[in-house]
């Protein structure tokens, strides 16, 4: 082919339409031939480029989850610290003498709520302490071991607490229903003056829960006029399904 283009170039310039009429099959046939060379050079760039976009992709989902657990974990950090700062208020309105404790688990026993504490006789706890959270009575002390100790909660059937009505000093006993949105007061006359909206709260007799924490609201009254009591029914203000963190009172609040 070279010396055909030499033999061309040094011909003389009649024969340039000829050249020219050459060169139009020429240009085409080369252009065809070289074809699949840049289709194959075009569909491997354009394979390069879609890995590069489906490993970025990959990357950045990636790191667009570990931002939202990074960001789950924050709100509940942030939440847990909310609440050690409500429990921390609580500590300092009972002054000295309790001891924080964490919640290690909950006893899988039927129409039973206990929990269990990560604290236990060698910090200090005995059976009968009183628990609260940053809301209320929670609950005392049943047992006792080494380094836990078991809780019964005000909501459970065989606890009961002495109370007294904020408003006006009626006393009365709050036992639990069994249910962890409900107690009950026993033996209320149905003259007795408790509307619904009243704070019951701990009156301190019986030397075992501190006196004047917040026991309950009242949540209902039912009256019959054949029997000779009132039916009084408290909602608990501890957060006995939520609270992770509770105090454990080892001095009587007076």
């Amino acid at each position: 082919m070279s010396g055909f283009s030499l033999f061309f170039e040094s011909t003389s310039p009649t024969l340039s339409p000829v050249r020219s009429v050459i060169s139009s099959f020429v240009i085409p046939i080369r252009y065809v031939a070289q074809l699949p060379y840049s289709v194959g050079e075009t569909i491997s760039e354009s394979f390069t480029s879609r890995r590069s976009l489906v490993g970025r992709n990959r990357n950045l989902e990636q790191q667009l989850l570990k931002s939202y657990n990074e960001s789950l974990q924050l709100q509940s950090l942030k939440k847990e610290n909310e609440r050690l700062r409500e429990l921390l208020g609580s500590q300092e309105r009972l002054a000295r003498g309790v001891l924080i404790a964490e919640l290690l688990g909950v006893i899988p026993t039927p129409n039973t709520h206990q929990i269990i504490l990560d604290k236990g006789f060698r910090d200090g706890v005995v059976e009968g302490q009183a628990v609260i959270d940053s809301s209320g009575l929670f609950g005392q002390i049943v047992g006792v071991g080494r380094s836990t100790s078991r809780v019964l909660l005000v909501s459970d059937v065989s606890h009961a607490v002495p109370i007294r009505i904020n408003r006006n000093g009626v006393r009365s006993i709050a036992a639990g229903t069994g249910r962890l949105d409900q107690l009950e007061l026993e033996n209320v006359p149905i003259t007795a003056d408790i509307v619904k909206g009243d704070l019951a709260e701990t009156s301190g007799l019986g030397g075992r829960f501190p006196q004047g924490y917040p026991v309950g609201y009242v949540d209902a009254i039912t009256i019959d006029p054949t029997l000779s009591y009132a039916k009084v029914v408290i909602k608990p203000t501890a957060l006995l399904d939520r609270s992770h963190h509770v105090l454990i009172v080892k001095e009587k609040l007076l």
